[in-house]
C-alpha cells in the first residue's frame, strides 16, 4: 500500500480499484454457487492461469501468459495492445504494424530502433539473432495461439540478455478430422484482413497451412502497411518414442516510415509527418523466410531429448531521412535440451535439464548518404567512399544446465542452474580493397571476442495449498553488438567496451483463492546492472562530432508488479456465462546508480536521475462478459505515466490512458464456430505516443524536414482519436 499511495496517479487508480472490487464483490453474491458444474466451467476457463502456474515453477521466477482468448480481445495484429496489457512490459513501435521494441521490466529500449538486451523465440526457433538484436516485423500474429514472458534475467535457459525473454507459440487444431477458417476484418485507415487456415488432424499427425494479408492507409502521412504471410506448421508422431515438428513461412512485410514530429505538434494532436522522411519514401522493407525442425526422442520414462535445427534470413531494405541500406541476414543455428529424471526416494526426486543453443548469423550490409536536400533528386547519395559495405559474421554459444530437487513431502523445490555464454564477431570492410574505391583510404574491418561469461540461477520454491512461493537469484548479460563496438569516425575498435551485467533478486508469489475464482501474481524484485551500455556524443579532433558507445555506470532498477483476474460464472440457464474482471499494475523505481558520461572533456553525472523511457506507474483494468447466448464484451484501460526521455530529466512526456472495447457474438455447432464482433480503440480521443528518441538520441533533427532550423522532433505519435474495426471469424469442420 505505501508504493501505491506515494503515486502521484493515486487518486484515479484508488477509483479504479475500487469500481472492480465493487464490480466482484456484487457479482460473488449474485452468482456465487457449488455445483459441479461450476467447478468445472472454471477448470476449463483458466487455461491463462494454468499455463502461468506451469511456466512460473518451471522457470522459477515470474512470468505471465497470454493464451488465445487474450490475444482475440484486440485486433492480434495490434500485438501491443495485447502484450502491453502485462504487468511489467510495454510495447513500442515506430511504425503502424511494425518496428516493435519490447520493454521489460525497464529494458529494451537501449538502442534508438531495434530491440536489444531481449530474447525472442517463435515455437522454439530463436527469432533474436546472434548478435542479439530482434525485430518482428515479419512474424504473422494472427497465427499466434499463445505467448509467455519470462521477467528478468533467465539465461540459465537461453542465453545472453538482461531484460527477459518473449516466447510466442503456435499450435495445430485441438479437432481431429478437416477443417477451414476464415478470418475477415476491415476498419479506420483502410484496414484490410484476412488469414486463411486449412487443418488436417489425424491420429499421429497434425498439419496446418495459412495465408494472411494484411494491408492498411495508415493513420499517418505516408504510413501504409502491407503484409502477405504463408505458413505451414506440421507435427508427426513418428513412434511410442519419437516425434516432429516443422515450422515454415516465407513472409514480406512493407511498413512505410512517417518519422518525428515535434512535442509541440503532439500535444495538439497534431500529425503532418516529416517531409525529410516522404521525400524519401522511406520504408522498411523484408522479404523473410524461417525454418523450424523440432525432433522429440523419449530414450525411456527418466530420459529424454528435444533438439531443434533452425533457420531464417530477412532481406531487409532500409530507407531513411538520412540514409539507404540493403542488407541480407542469414541466420541458423541449434538448440538441443536432455531432460532427465531421477528417484531418489519416494520423497525426493530431481530433474535435471542439461542442453546448449549455438548460433551463427551472417550479413552483408551495405549504406549510403543521401547528398543534402536536392528535392528535384532526393535519392541522389553521397559518392561511394562515404558509404559503407561490411560482412558481418557473428557466433554466439550458450551452454546450460537447470536443476530442480523436489522435496514432496514438504512441497518444497531447490533450483540451481548455471549457463556459459560466448560471443564473438568479425566484420570484413567490402571497400578496403586498395585501389577499389577512389577517396576511400580506410579499413574498418575488426573482430572481437569477449569473454565467457557465467550466469548462475538459484531459487527456493515452496507450495503452500494453492500458493506458490518463489524466491530467486538470477544473473544475465548483454554484450555490445558489432555495429556498437566500432567507432567509424575515429576508425577505430572500441576496445574497452564491456557486456553488461545484470543480477536479479525477485520475490515471487502465485496463488488461488475463493475455490480458484480468484489467481493473483505478486512479484517484489530489484535488478542491478553494470556496466551500462550508453550511446554517447564526442568531439572529433577532426571537426564535428560522433556517435559511440561507453559502459557509463550502473542503474538499479526495482519494483513492485501484480496481477489480478477474478472468474465468476453462471449455471447453463443463467443468462450470464462468466464475468472476468481483472487488474495488471506495475509501480517502478528506476534509477542510474553511479551513471556519468563524457562530452569532450566535460564529465556530466547522471546519478539518481530515473531511468529514460520507462514510467514510475502504469496499470490495465479489464472487464470482459461472456453470456450463455453467445454474446460477449471486452474492455480494458491502459494507463501509461509521465516518462522522461533525456538523461538529465528535463524534459517530462505526459502520461495517457486508453480505452478499447470489443463487442461480439460467437457460436459453436456441430460443423461451424463463427464470431462476428466490431471493436473500438481509443475511445476517449485520447493523444498517445508509439516511440519516443532516448537518452542521447533525443534532441533530433532532420535536414530538409518541415520544421525550422533547431526545432527537436523526437516523438511518434499514436492515433489521437478513436479508430474502429469489424470482422468475422468463421470456421468450418468437414
Amino acid at each position: 500500500m505505501i508504493l501505491i499511495c506515494s503515486n502521484p496517479y493515486i487518486n484515479i487508480s484508488v477509483k479504479k480499484l475500487f469500481i472492480l472490487s465493487y464490480i466482484i464483490f456484487s457479482s460473488t453474491i449474485l452468482f456465487a454457487q457449488k455445483d459441479k458444474e461450476l467447478e468445472e466451467v472454471i477448470v476449463k476457463e483458466k487455461r491463462k492461469t494454468a499455463k502461468e502456474r506451469g511456466e512460473f515453477i518451471r522457470h522459477a521466477q515470474s512470468v505471465e501468459a497470454l493464451t488465445e482468448e487474450e490475444l482475440n480481445r484486440n485486433n492480434p495484429a495490434f500485438i501491443e495492445q495485447s502484450l502491453g496489457t502485462m504487468a511489467g512490459v510495454q510495447v513500442d513501435k515506430r511504425t503502424q504494424l511494425g518496428g516493435q521494441r519490447l520493454v521489460i521490466r525497464g529494458y529494451g529500449n537501449d538502442q534508438k530502433f531495434n530491440n536489444w538486451g531481449i530474447k525472442a523465440y517463435y515455437n522454439g526457433i530463436p527469432l533474436t539473432t546472434a548478435e542479439g538484436v530482434t525485430i518482428l516485423d515479419d512474424i504473422d500474429f494472427a497465427n499466434v495461439n499463445n505467448i509467455e514472458v519470462i521477467k528478468g534475467p533467465a539465461s540459465t535457459m537461453y542465453g545472453g540478455g538482461v531484460g527477459g525473454v518473449a516466447r510466442f507459440y503456435m499450435k495445430s487444431s485441438e479437432e481431429k478430422g478437416v477443417s477451414l477458417t476464415e478470418k475477415f476484418s476491415a476498419g479506420s485507415f483502410g484496414l484490410l484482413q484476412s488469414n486463411t487456415r486449412l487443418d488436417i488432424v489425424g491420429d499421429s499427425s497434425a498439419i496446418a497451412l495459412t495465408y494472411g494479408h494484411l494491408q492498411s492507409d495508415g493513420y499517418r502521412p505516408k504510413g501504409s502497411s502491407l503484409k502477405n504471410f504463408l505458413t505451414f506448421f506440421g507435427e508427426f508422431k513418428l513412434n511410442k518414442k519419437q516425434s516432429l515438428t516443422t515450422y515454415l513461412s516465407h513472409n514480406f512485410s512493407l511498413e512505410g516510415v512517417t518519422g518525428q514530429i515535434p512535442y509541440a505538434d503532439y500535444y495538439l494532436g497534431i500529425d503532418n509527418g516529416n517531409t525529410a522522411y516522404a521525400k524519401k519514401n522511406s520504408r522498411n522493407e523484408i522479404l523473410a523466410t524461417r525454418f523450424g525442425l523440432t525432433h522429440q526422442y523419449t530414450f525411456s520414462k527418466q530420459f529424454s531429448n528435444i533438439t531443434t535445427l533452425f533457420y531464417s534470413n530477412q532481406d531487409f531494405v532500409r530507407v531513411a531521412a538520412g540514409a539507404s541500406e540493403n542488407s541480407m541476414n542469414p541466420n541458423y543455428g541449434v538448440r538441443s535440451v536432455f531432460a532427465i529424471k531421477s528417484d531418489f526416494s519416494e520423497n525426493i526426486t530431481n530433474e535435471l535439464n542439461i542442453g546448449t543453443e549455438i548460433q551463427q548469423s551472417r550479413s552483408v550490409i551495405s549504406n549510403y548518404r543521401f547528398a543534402g536536400t536536392d528535392d528535384l533528386n532526393p535519392l541522389k547519395v553521397q559518392d561511394i567512399s562515404k558509404g559503407s559495405y561490411f560482412k558481418n559474421s557473428t557466433n554466439q554459444y550458450a551452454a546450460f544446465f537447470h536443476n530442480r530437487l523436489n522435496f514432496n513431502s514438504l512441497d518444497l523445490a531447490l533450483i540451481v542452474g548455471l549457463s556459459a555464454n560466448q560471443i564473438d564477431y568479425t566484420r570484413l570492410d567490402l571497400l578496403a580493397n586498395q585501389g577499389l574505391v577512389v577517396g576511400y583510404n580506410k579499413d574498418l574491418s575488426f573482430t572481437k571476442s569477449f569473454e565467457t561469461s557465467y550466469n548462475p540461477h538459484i531459487a527456493l520454491q515452496k507450495v503452500f495449498k494453492q500458493q506458490i512461493i518463489n524466491l530467486s537469484y538470477s544473473e544475465g548479460y548483454n554484450a555490445p553488438t558489432a555495429s556498437t563496438s566500432f567507432i567509424p569516425d575515429l576508425q577505430k575498435e572500441n576496445k574497452e567496451l564491456l557486456p553488461e551485467k545484470a543480477r536479479m533478486i525477485d520475490l515471487g508469489i502465485q496463488g488461488l483463492l475463493f475455490n480458484s475464482r480468484l489467481d493473483y501474481q505478486i512479484s517484489v524484485f530489484n535488478i542491478d546492472v553494470s556496466n551500462k551500455l550508453t550511446q554517447l556524443s564526442g568531439v572529433n579532433p577532426a571537426g564535428g562530432t560522433y556517435n559511440y558507445f561507453a559502459n557509463t555506470g550502473n542503474q538499479t532498477n526495482q519494483g513492485v508488479e501484480l496481477s489480478l483476474r477474478y472468474l465468476l460464472v453462471g449455471g447453463s440457464k443463467s443468462f450470464i456465462k462468466k464475468i472476468e474482471p481483472f487488474l495488471n499494475y506495475s509501480n517502478y523505481n528506476f534509477k542510474y546508480d553511479d551513471f556519468k558520461t563524457k562530452f569532450g572533456s566535460k564529465v556530466v553525472d547522471f546519478s539518481n536521475n530515473q531511468v529514460v523511457g520507462v514510467p514510475p506507474t502504469k496499470y490495465t483494468l479489464g472487464l470482459d462478459i461472456v453470456t450463455n447466448k453467445g454474446f460477449y464484451i471486452n474492455n480494458t484501460y491502459n494507463a501509461m505515466g509521465a516518462v522522461f526521455t533525456d538523461f538529465a530529466n528535463t524534459n517530462n512526456v505526459k502520461g495517457y490512458s486508453l480505452l478499447n472495447s470489443k463487442i461480439g457474438f460467437q457460436k459453436t455447432l456441430k460443423k461451424v464456430d463463427f464470431d462476428f464482433y466490431i471493436a473500438g480503440n481509443n475511445l476517449t480521443n485520447q493523444v498517445n505516443y508509439t516511440f519516443l528518441f532516448l537518452g542521447n538520441s533525443v534532441n533530433d533533427t532532420d535536414v530538409g524536414s518541415n520544421y525550422p532550423v533547431g526545432v527537436i522532433t523526437d516523438v511518434n505519435p499514436g492515433p489521437s482519436k478513436t479508430y474502429y474495426f469489424g470482422g468475422m471469424n468463421v470456421k468450418f469442420k468437414f
